[in-house]
């Protein structure tokens, strides 16, 4: 019996390619923060403070404070004299970033055919933003948080460990409620080894979205895999 669907944002809901949005997204903020802060000393300690988050797997750090922390350590600012600049740049100037991507017209379907079956739906997205910068990418998708009840969306702040770590999708089991089972999960995304292969071996059902009919690298670890397309029909006729 399924309880909960997660799905991936980045390529799955909505299409963008992580490859082609991180220059213009590192170029935009380093702009943004060249008034206060040179440019090539920010990237670079934002580049360290993204290698914390990714391997940080202890369950009393938050990813958003392992970033931090790593930043002020390499810079001498943190949160304090930083965080509500860079949570400006989010407001004012991230949105210009929707131009770099896809809009997938299946995405608010797909999410509101959960719903209607009564099943949490949980945007697992990898934690490395603040949750200011994922509401807009769902707003780019057509699932903003203004439409979708959304049981749990991942963020920086609400996570302390990152795809492909087990733990994280372990932590989203805990947050969906005590005793919650893998097996009643499904995982949705594109990314075999961000997305598939851990949450299969934490015992969940996983849905590989691939576009080409590509057979997965290892059958044993889907339950099922195809196009956007084809999961909708799974799932408005009872295949799931």
């Amino acid at each position: 019996m399924i309880r909960a669907v997660l799905f991936d944002l980045d390529d799955t809901l909505l299409g963008n390619n992580m490859d082609r949005f991180i220059p213009p997204y590192f170029e935009m903020l380093g702009n943004y923060v060249a008034p206060r802060y040179p440019k090539d000393k920010f990237l670079q300690a934002l580049l360290a403070g993204t290698d914390a988050m990714v391997t940080n797997q202890d369950t009393a750090v938050s990813n958003r404070d392992a970033f931090w922390q790593t930043f002020q350590q390499l810079t001498g600012q943190g949160a304090d004299e930083l965080e509500e600049y860079i949570h400006t740049f989010y407001e004012e100037q991230f949105p210009r970033l929707q131009s770099v991507t896809e809009f997938r017209p299946q995405a608010a379907d797909l999410v509101q055919a959960c719903l209607d079956h009564d099943w949490q739906v949980v945007i697992a997205t990898n934690p490395l933003f603040p949750r200011i910068a994922i509401e807009h990418r769902l707003d780019w998708a057509g699932v903003p948080t203004t439409k979708f009840p959304y049981a749990l969306i991942t963020t920086y702040e609400n996570m302390s460990a990152t795809k492909p770590h087990v733990a994280y999708y372990e932590q989203i089991l805990e947050q969906l409620g005590n005793g919650f089972e893998a097996e009643t999960a499904v995982m949705v995304g594109n990314d075999w080894v961000n997305d598939i292969e851990p949450a299969a071996v934490l015992g969940m059902q996983t849905y590989w979205l691939t576009e080409k009919d590509n057979p997965p690298p290892d059958p044993s670890l889907v339950t099922a895999y195809g196009s956007l397309d084809q999961l909708l029909r799974a799932l408005q006729t009872g295949y799931m």
